[in-house]
């Protein structure tokens, strides 16, 4: 990767945004005991897990954590699976999150598993959109909205806590 890496949301900044998303998770979903929150391995699984502190925190709703696991460069050769069964899903509201929105790729094709069972509502949440739609995904809650050239790279670092934050390179 040319060229340089600039940082745009800090530590601090990154946490907040995702504080926000749970805000306006409970506030769409006050009404519910519980929800699912579904994160696409590996990125969207750790924002899931931040997410699920952060609503643990301020509401009442259980919140189950699920991996949604699949191959992001070859999404029709692979399976998409789920790390627990179907039924734990079914009748709930699921919110899909990922780490980062660029084409919509991604979070359409990781749709697949909750499309074969009954559920109440499914929403989808992003740290950072960019704004390059590809498929007609859309997220319903966004940390950062940010436009960007295709030849852009959005690195969100979740895990490192001397790195924690978002990236533009």
């Amino acid at each position: 990767m040319a060229g340089t890496t600039t940082l745009i949301l800090d530590k601090t900044q990154t946490l907040q945004k995702i504080r926000r998303i749970a805000f306006e998770i409970y506030e769409n979903n006050f009404q519910e005991d519980a929800i699912i929150l579904a994160g696409i391995y590996d990125k969207g699984y750790l924002f899931a897990g931040i997410l699920q502190q952060e609503l643990s925190a301020i509401a009442p709703l259980k919140t189950t954590l699920v991996k949604v696991s699949l191959d992001k460069f070859t999404p029709l050769q692979s399976e998409i699976d789920l790390d627990c069964n179907i039924e734990v899903v079914r009748n709930k509201v699921i919110i899909l999150l990922d780490d980062v929105l660029n084409t919509g790729r991604t979070l359409a094709y990781s749709l697949k598993p909750f499309l074969n069972v009954e559920i109440k509502k499914l929403q989808t949440a992003v740290i950072v959109d960019r704004n390059h739609k590809q498929f007609p995904i859309s997220a319903d809650y966004v940390g950062y909205s940010l436009s960007t050239t295709i030849q852009e790279h959005i690195e969100v670092n979740l895990e490192d806590s001397s790195n924690f934050g978002v990236y533009i390179s």
